[in-house]
């Protein structure tokens, strides 16, 4: 189907200048002076702006890119920036900190049982010191694993009952 300059820029909603310019790009098909082939004219148009529209596409995938790329160097950036405050340490300096601190902790308290025994000499007997050192243990086992030794703990009531049993008021 042969149409007129005018008409296919009718068609297309562009100007008869922008055919002629769409001609030299090689997407309007003409076939003499004034006359182009409109189908294949209308299916390299719409090639054309379909081409056109997935490139806007792909810019727009490149600036949002661009845009995460920036916000990961600015996030970056202000995570090194704490850290040169010291507003920032790193969680494994963190837990070795708290590992000796722990460890310090629990040697001071397994250490209590023999200062007694030393302090209060023939006051304490054996039985008693043997008791606070098995009381601190069970303590230190029920911290290192709260899980498991949720359930050998004593109720309230039963707690006191034991004190009263040993006479620790």
């Amino acid at each position: 189907m042969e149409l007129k300059t005018a008409a296919v820029a009718g068609l297309l909603g562009l100007s008869s200048r922008r055919i002629n310019q769409l001609e030299q790009e090689g997407i309007a098909v003409r076939i003499s002076p004034g006359t182009f082939d409109a189908p294949a004219t209308i299916q390299n148009y719409v090639r054309h702006v379909s081409g056109k529209a997935g490139s806007q596409t792909a810019n727009l995938d490149l600036n949002a890119e661009n845009a995460r790329l920036a916000k990961e160097r600015a996030d970056a950036q202000a995570l090194k920036n704490s850290q040169t405050r010291g507003e920032l340490v790193e969680a494994e300096a963190v837990a070795q900190t708290w590992e000796g601190i722990v460890s310090e902790v629990r040697s001071a308290m397994l250490a209590v049982p023999g200062r007694l025994r030393r302090r209060a000499g023939a006051s304490l007997d054996a039985a008693a010191i043997e008791l606070i050192d098995h009381e601190i243990r069970e303590a230190l086992t029920a911290l290192a694993d709260p899980d498991k030794t949720q359930a050998a703990r004593p109720r309230e009531g039963e707690a006191a009952a034991e004190d009263e049993a040993l006479d620790m008021d």
